[in-house]
């Protein structure tokens, strides 16, 4: 048995990378002039949409960041991992 490790598991690259490029536009607009921005997309079960404002526009940066980090895992993009902190004497 294999083990998810993202709940995007299992969606085209293709689907993600046009998601991901309508959650930046909104966060640019959000940015920018503060208005309210819907992302519409279409699923198997139906046509969804998800509104965000400028209060929320941290889970708005979330959700780029988990298709990101989820397109580069199809890409085989290795997680850029810091190394462990060290004194300096």
């Amino acid at each position: 048995m294999s083990c998810r490790t993202s709940i995007l598991d299992g969606v085209d690259i293709a689907v993600l990378q046009s998601r991901l490029a309508a959650l930046q536009q909104a966060y640019l607009d959000l940015s920018s002039g503060g208005k309210l921005e819907v992302v519409s997309y279409a699923q198997g079960d139906g046509n969804k949409s998800v509104t965000y404002s400028r209060t929320n526009i941290g889970a708005l940066t979330q959700a780029i960041i988990t298709v990101q980090t989820q397109i580069d895992s199809l890409n085989g993009v290795k997680k850029n991992r810091r190394a462990a902190i060290r004194p300096f004497f």
